[in-house]
């Protein structure tokens, strides 16, 4: 009897697609629950008291001869009490500082320290008051409104960096940086920080959904060069002109005079 029903027993017809859902959702569930804690791990990082720590011993070893032991600030560096880990991020992750040597404003240069140390350095900044963090990945993906970003940038940015974010000189020997290689978290951290002569835009100046499509908007710009030729530093029509004038003209009224000689 036994046999017999071994026999005759089948398997339902659902019972494989029952097993691969039952698969997918464990599957799903140990992703979600992965990403989740990497999520949360990322943010506390900044809050975790050894990479505070850490970032003590590397700000004491490195900084505090300009900005003081604890942050406060000396007659040769500002007080760092509540920049910001943002401010760390991008004054150390662009290599301005530590500053090379004292001028109008600090220079871009090599970049002195790793990636794990820039963080630890702003996870001690930032433990020393509330300031701007680190923008979050989705707000410097390059995934935003790039026409709103142009105007935006037009509007609040180009007569200090140039329409196509090139730069320019300022008064007493300081200048707009290019930005052109700039990453979308420095061109963030630059609008919510306002270093050296730049003003601070803050989310009730333009929301940080406007900051991302300025963000698209440079991305788009450092991705599609001019199509028309030899940029001239994309400098406008001002430098644009005084090339066509010196160089085309001075090219004309040469072949004109070497036309003229040999003729004769």
């Amino acid at each position: 009897m036994n046999r017999q029903k071994r026999r005759t027993g089948r398997r339902h017809p659902l019972a494989t697609v029952a097993l691969l859902a039952i698969g997918l959702i464990f599957t799903g569930g140990a992703y979600a629950a992965l990403s989740a804690g990497t999520t949360a791990q990322a943010e506390t990082d900044l809050t975790s008291q050894q990479t505070i720590d850490e970032g003590k011993k590397l700000f004491q070893a490195n900084c505090a001869t300009c900005h003081g032991l604890s942050g406060e600030g000396t007659g040769t560096g500002p007080s760092l009490v509540g920049v910001g880990a943002a401010s760390v991020d991008f004054q150390v992750g662009t290599g301005r500082m530590p500053m090379q040597m004292q001028g109008p404003q600090a220079q871009v240069k090599p970049v002195q320290f790793t990636d794990e140390q820039i963080l630890q350095l702003a996870a001690f900044v930032a433990s020393l008051g509330p300031g701007p963090s680190i923008p979050p990945a989705h707000l410097v993906d390059g995934g935003g409104d790039a026409a709103n970003g142009a105007e935006l940038f037009r509007i609040n940015c180009a007569m200090c960096h140039n329409v196509a974010g090139a730069g320019g000189a300022l008064t007493e020997g300081k200048f707009a940086p290019a930005l052109t290689e700039t990453s979308g978290v420095h061109i963030y951290e630059a609008m919510v920080t306002g270093p050296q002569n730049m003003p601070v835009f803050s989310d009730m100046n333009i929301s940080p959904e406007d900051k991302r499509d300025i963000i698209t908007y440079l991305k788009y710009v450092q991705d599609n060069r001019s199509p028309g030729g030899f940029e001239l530093g994309s400098l406008g029509p001002v430098a644009e002109g005084l090339f066509i004038w010196i160089f085309g003209l001075g090219a004309i009224v040469a072949i004109t005079v070497w036309i003229t000689a040999k003729s004769n």
